[in-house]
């Protein structure tokens, strides 16, 4: 860790909660939003928060799997957003959603025409906005714990 943490304290909750209160706990506010008033499949949901945390590198978020009403993404799922070009088990949407946080990620400067053509074709304004703000928090939050080295003390509350 890159942060010095009391031992007594959690280092996740310490480091949000207690060094910046207003800007942490706004933050955690809303990256817990995220999950909790998605619209959005949780296959497309979940293709590209893994791949922000491939390209993060964020151990605990390599390791997290979204569960909802009970449900998680298949085991291997992760090797198939690793895949997600040429991979079979992904519907338009799910493939979709990987290739634009990767770029979103990594090449934002280049999202064309014909790539907004196809996410038009797929989503709804909104559902983009959605899934926009959520690869921009999991970006940015993923890399903040990954660069302070705290993903491997992360545990982010269930839902």
């Amino acid at each position: 860790m890159h942060i010095d943490i009391p031992e007594d304290k959690d280092p996740i909750a310490y480091v949000w909660a207690e060094m910046v209160p207003e800007i942490g706990i706004a933050a955690s506010t809303f990256s817990m939003k995220v999950y909790d008033a998605s619209n959005l499949g949780l296959r497309e949901f979940e293709a590209a928060r893994l791949r922000i945390a491939q390209i993060n590198g964020c151990i605990f978020c390599l390791d997290w799997r979204t569960e909802r009403d009970g449900e998680k993404v298949e085991d291997g799922f992760d090797v198939a957003v690793t895949e997600w070009r040429t991979t079979e088990v992904f519907d338009d949407r799910t493939r979709l959603a990987a290739e634009y946080a990767e770029r979103y990620a990594v090449d934002h400067h280049n999202l064309d025409d014909e790539f907004w053509a196809r996410m038009t074709a797929h989503y709804t304004q909104a559902e983009i906005v959605e899934l926009s703000m959520a690869i921009g928090s999991w970006l940015a939050f993923g890399r903040l714990n990954h660069v302070l080295g705290l993903d491997s003390v992360c545990v982010l509350p269930s839902h």
